[in-house]
């Protein structure tokens, strides 16, 4: 995209245009192009700086909440592979007939 500015200017200052004024026209398009955009996205007016703290806000806890479900999971899988493992162990060593009386 710079190069591509960079080659628009070059082309404008040689046939002849002011380079300030052409920078100047590029900034207010990018600025106006900014402008469109976040009133498309509804961001354009004084609730946008909140509505985009509350949105960082609900992303952390949705990123918090997979973490911990994750977490559970993993946690919840160790648990059933050393209950089988204490299981298999006791039949190995004949305690089911503990259990039994």
């Amino acid at each position: 995209m710079t190069d591509m500015l960079t080659h628009l200017s070059a082309q404008a200052e040689a046939r002849g245009a002011d380079l300030a004024t052409l920078r100047a026209l590029i900034e207010e398009a990018s600025e106006l192009g900014a402008q469109r955009a976040l009133e498309r996205l509804g961001l354009h007016d004084d609730h946008a700086p909140r509505d985009m703290a509350d949105l960082r806000e609900l992303l952390s806890a949705w990123r918090d909440a997979k973490s911990s479900a994750r977490r559970a999971v993993v946690e919840w899988f160790v648990r059933g592979c050393l209950a089988l493992l204490l299981i298999g162990l006791a039949v190995k060593l004949g305690l089911g007939g503990l259990v039994s009386q």
